[in-house]
């Protein structure tokens, strides 16, 4: 009777220890399943728009930001290289053929005039020929109307006048160049690149480089790599500019059974799903479910009422991408589809882990009883 008893409890032991392991939800996992994700379906009273993913769903979520320069950017003609403008530097030698002359001496050929700067007010001085207006003209014009000032006073003089080193028009140049520093706008730096070239070139990677331009309350930005490709995007410079030069900061992460869980950068412009699984070493051979990977992502508006077919749709709308490699294309349209900055990739489990761990845990379970049991006798 006594042994009955105890094949009894060791019995009832054992199926408490089944249905107990059978729960599994405590069992340790990476994530949710995918039964568990679906659930969170709009179609099951959850706040996520599930779909599947195809050509006609790569069509729509495919929209990447591009960067690029407003036409206010684009339309800015280069700076004339003969253009003065306040806080430049002139250099003015006066020949006068007088035994007299009225700015130098008998024993020199000419007069020297240096670093005549040119004020706030875009003026300059020269003496006998008084205060005069160089902002906005080209030394040319500051000869001429020096010439017939100081013609009044002395015959035939010879005047020139050149512009040192532009002081009056300069950029900053700061982030991922070899040289940081400020420039002037000269003949050879006229344009981005062209200055970015005399700032040493990028000192990052440039596929992953961005370039902004700062211009008073106007801010554009454009990859590195298209300033070479697209001739209309290296644009004129103007006096006061800002250049940034930094690398690409988006990102997204990876969760789940893949090679890797972590926060990923991007390593170029555009990553398909194909590509982000590669960066965290792919689908874990172990444990992962090729029918289940998922892309969590919030969207806008227009994008998610045209995903879905509605149009009650308001703000920003939480969508998850399912990808099943195994469907006929499958690997084609996970290659087709973008990943964006911001983006969570997670990976299911394949049910026959979730099933092992269960067989695992119940394993130990049964020992563990059958050792209790076997204590209690």
């Amino acid at each position: 009777m006594t042994s009955i008893r105890k094949r009894l409890t060791k019995g009832v032991a054992v199926v408490s220890a089944i249905a107990l392991v059978a729960s599994c939800t405590w069992l340790p996992r990476s994530g949710p399943t995918r039964g568990e994700i679906f659930s969170g379906s709009v179609m099951q009273e959850g706040d996520s728009f599930i779909l599947t993913v195809d050509d006609r769903v790569n069509a729509i979520a495919g929209v990447t930001p591009a960067l690029g320069f407003a036409a206010g950017f684009r339309n800015a003609a280069p700076l004339g290289s003969d253009t003065l403008r306040a806080g430049d530097t002139l250099l003015i030698r006066v020949w006068e053929n007088v035994d007299d002359p009225l700015l130098g001496n008998a024993t020199t050929a000419f007069a020297v005039l240096e670093e005549v700067q040119v004020d706030g007010n875009g003026m300059i001085f020269v003496p006998y020929a008084g205060r005069i207006r160089a902002a906005g003209n080209s030394p040319e014009a500051v000869r001429g109307t020096i010439t017939r000032r100081l013609e009044q006073q002395t015959p035939d003089p010879q005047v020139e006048v050149a512009r040192t080193a532009g002081d009056g028009a300069t950029v900053t140049v700061v982030g991922g160049v070899g040289a940081q520093g400020v420039y002037a706008i000269e003949r050879p730096t006229r344009m981005l690149t062209e200055m970015i070239g005399r700032a040493g070139g990028i000192a990052i990677e440039p596929e992953i480089a961005q370039v902004t331009v700062v211009r008073g309350n106007h801010t554009g930005t454009i990859w590195f790599e298209d300033l070479y490709d697209h001739a209309g995007h290296d644009i004129a410079l103007r006096d006061g500019d800002r250049i940034f030069v930094q690398e690409d900061s988006r990102a997204f992460t990876a969760l789940g059974a893949t090679g890797a869980q972590n926060r990923v950068e991007f390593e170029s412009q555009a990553i398909s799903a194909i590509e982000a699984l590669a960066q965290v070493g792919g689908l874990s051979t172990a444990s992962a479910d090729p029918t289940g990977v998922f892309v969590f992502r919030n969207e806008p508006e227009e994008i998610a009422r045209e995903l879905v077919g509605r149009s009650d749709l308001t703000g920003t709308q939480r969508v998850v991408y399912v990808l099943d490699l195994t469907r006929p294309n499958g690997m084609f349209f996970a290659r087709d589809f973008a990943i964006r900055d911001g983006d969570t990739v997670y990976v299911t489990e394949a049910p026959i882990t979730q099933f092992n761990k269960v067989i695992a845990a119940l394993t130990g379970t049964l020992s563990a009883v059958d050792t209790l049991s076997t204590v209690g006798e």
